[in-house]
């Protein structure tokens, strides 16, 4: 497609439906590709480029070479099947005599695209059937006509993210309309000593590039120059931000002493390991400070962080102020408030639930009646006022987001913000501490407490389910407690999901087959909260044997005697939920064998690298590993979901050393210029804030 005329006024947010020849239908389906401006299609980038040949004559072909050339179709031919496959598509080639014979494989979709009369440029390797020239499964594009300008020499060609309807040639049309006027309007953030510095090529270049390379390497140098970008604005925003924290925001600077540890310790049911008193002391010295506390703390599931986050919300009581426990679904809300509320009993302290379903009294929560209160998002509720907040504790904190951590403050003063501890069950990966968890400071708790058995996994196939639940009449018959999750509550309901097994139907297969004479309940997440907790009491009691549930118990379930866990339907779940389930069970110091079976038909190869992963280790630190490198960085914890900064073109797994590289540069930049205030940055703060301000919680520092 030529460039836009000298006359055509092309500006960066001119909108793509206002390009010569776009057509409104056209536009639509840009826009599905979330290209609605012409700046858009900068960020378009090529995903890989195919070598295309130099186009010759039809009659110039040579044997046993990778040739291309064009001409018309003069017939067409399908064979519904042949040799075992299903069916072959052939056509002919016609150019000024010459013919050329086309032919795919399985293609039966080109019944409807490919016609006579066409006009195609073909590539692929040149062969001789029965004495006609032929080409198999080649390459191939719709030209307008006859007389478009020929390739005439080899070139790496772009094969852009497209769709059915927006095939990557079309979209590799319009930026070639664009680009040559667009890249004069290219704005580069990064200052030009530190370009040269890292020797990077300008933003303009770099564009250009990825575009239209001349040869692999510069495509790898226009990578590496926009995934540094990316990973340089991202370690800005955190270094930015941390430095806000540090400088602007003020915590409660609470009291601490032997007499408060040793009132706080007597309340907890068991002595606290020595990964648990090391991440202790590191909360405390944190909780001492005026500047807040900005805490991650992981540990493997059973790892006891209940308890240290209780520690943390005592010390606030401790100091006459509040605490907070904030729980991603009503269930875990309500264990939490549960087993907090049996350990602090006879104490003076005063324990509140704030769910959708129970409410402590707001005036309770704003005169300081309640010491502790333990909720859901329902306490992020605006309306919700606290009379001293100290202490603020979000329990799997990647399922509240990145942008509802500073959402709860400690008054009418902005300045002035509580402590906040975030927990999270899934370890995580060192890569991602450094992105979407870079603002702050991580504690992790090492092994497990003092009793708890290993858990042994086994993966099996469908075809195995009666030998797995004739088992587990035995484990019942000692006595022992059974969970069996299923993906769905009714049923899937489209035409893929029919087949998946759900909670009621499977209980009741389950009552009714293999587990007569016990005990089958189930609970899901669309129960009241007086119905769940009936159930779970029942559960916890020993009176009801065998709980069929959904991933509702994922995490805070914790009953002893629950020795062996089911997941029906595995494949179906991410790795690290399978690890988070799995750890529902070996939480007893009865010092029974926990069995963890996974029944799995894996479809996909990813579904097969879950399954092996989640059967080779039990080790939650490298679950997280394989997670990430399996689902990559988007997917992880859901975080395209939950607030994590987007990266277009940066692989965080292999892209680790210029990760580094850029967190070098950002805490240098921040260091010099907190708040990117000077004017040789005003262009980085401006794309700073633009991109990332939200999701990283810039709003506030801006």
């Amino acid at each position: 497609m030529p460039q836009l005329q000298a006359k055509d006024t092309l500006r960066t947010g001119m909108p793509i439906a206002e390009l010569p020849g776009m057509t409104k239908a056209k536009a639509a389906r840009f826009g599905r590709l979330n290209i609605f401006r012409v700046a858009d299609l900068l960020r378009h980038l090529p995903t890989r480029y195919e070598r295309e040949s130099a186009e010759s004559s039809l009659a110039q072909l040579e044997l046993g070479t990778i040739g291309a050339t064009r001409g018309q179709i003069s017939r067409c031919h399908w064979e519904p099947k042949v040799f075992r496959r299903k069916g072959r598509f052939q056509a002919t080639l016609d150019a000024n005599g010459f013919e050329l014979q086309l032919v795919w494989f399985n293609a039966a979709y080109l019944r409807d695209r490919l016609h006579p009369g066409l006009i195609l440029r073909v590539q692929g390797k040149v062969k001789r059937y029965r004495n006609n020239l032929q080409m198999i499964n080649p390459k191939w594009d719709l030209l307008d006509d006859a007389t478009d300008t020929p390739q005439l020499d080899e070139r790496l060609r772009p094969i852009y993210p497209a769709t059915d309807r927006l095939p990557s040639a079309a979209i590799e049309q319009v930026v070639d309309q664009v680009l040559g006027q667009l890249l004069g309007h290219v704005e580069d953030p990064l200052p030009a000593p530190l370009l040269e510095h890292h020797q990077l090529p300008p933003l303009a270049d770099a564009f250009r590039m990825a575009h239209w390379p001349r040869s692999l390497e510069e495509a790898d140098v226009a990578r590496r120059r926009l995934a540094f970008n990316e990973l340089l604005l991202l370690q800005l925003g955190i270094a930015m931000k941390r430095a806000f924290v540090r400088d602007q925001l003020v915590a409660p600077s609470l009291k601490h002493s032997h007499a408060i540890d040793r009132h706080i310790r007597a309340r907890f049911p068991f002595p606290l390991t020595t990964g648990q008193d090391h991440v202790v002391d590191q909360i405390v010295g944190d909780l001492r400070q005026s500047r807040p506390m900005n805490r991650l703390l992981q540990g493997d599931v059973g790892s006891g962080k209940t308890v240290v986050a209780l520690y943390a919300l005592l010390m606030a009581v401790a100091d006459r102020k509040q605490g907070v426990l904030m729980a991603p679904t009503e269930l875990l809300a309500e264990q939490h408030f549960g087993s907090i509320t049996r350990m602090l009993a006879g104490s003076n302290v005063r324990v509140g639930l704030r769910t959708a379903a129970a409410e402590t009294a707001q005036s309770a929560i704003s005169s300081g009646a309640v010491d502790i209160i333990i909720g859901t998002h329902a306490l992020l509720n605006e309306s919700i006022r606290f009379k001293d907040l100290a202490v603020v504790v979000i329990d799997e904190q990647h399922r509240f987001g990145v942008m509802q951590r500073a959402v709860l403050r400690a008054g009418g003063d902005d300045a002035h913000v509580p402590h906040h501890l975030l927990m999270t069950a899934t370890p995580i990966p060192r890569t991602l501490s450094l992105t979407v968890f870079g603002d702050l400071d991580v504690s992790t708790i090492n092994g497990l407490p003092p009793g708890r058995s290993p858990i042994r996994s086994r993966v099996v196939g469908q075809n195995k389910s009666q030998e797995v639940y004739a088992h587990l009449v035995d484990r019942l018959n000692r006595q022992e407690q059974i969970y069996v999750v299923v993906p769905t509550i009714e049923g899937g309901q489209g035409d893929s999901d029919r087949h998946l097994k759900s909670v009621r139907e499977h209980a009741a297969l389950l009552q009714r087959q293999y587990f007569q004479g016990f005990r089958v309940e189930t609970i899901h997440g669309r129960m009241k909260r007086q119905t769940r907790e009936r159930i779970m009491e029942r559960f916890r009691s020993g009176r009801t044997n065998v709980l069929v549930a959904t991933t509702v118990i994922e995490v805070g379930v914790d009953v002893a005697n629950a020795t062996v866990m089911v997941v029906e339907h595995a494949e179906r779940f991410g790795l690290a939920q399978l690890h988070q389930l799995r750890g529902r069970v070996g939480r007893g110091t009865h010092g029974r064998a926990s069995l963890c079976v996974f029944i799995a038909e894996p479809n996909t190869d990813d579904g097969d690298r879950r399954m092996k992963a989640i059967a080779s280790t039990s080790d939650g630190f490298e679950i997280a590993e394989l997670d990430l490198q399996i689902r990559g960085m988007g997917d992880f914890f859901g975080t395209r979901q939950h607030g994590a900064p987007p990266l277009r073109v940066a692989r965080i797994v292999e892209d680790m050393p210029l990760l580094l590289l850029a967190r070098q540069d950002a805490a240098v930049l921040i260091e010099q210029d907190p708040q990117l205030r000077h004017n040789e940055h005003a262009m980085l703060r401006k794309v700073l804030l633009q991109q990332y301000g939200q999701m990283l919680g810039l709003i506030d520092v801006g």
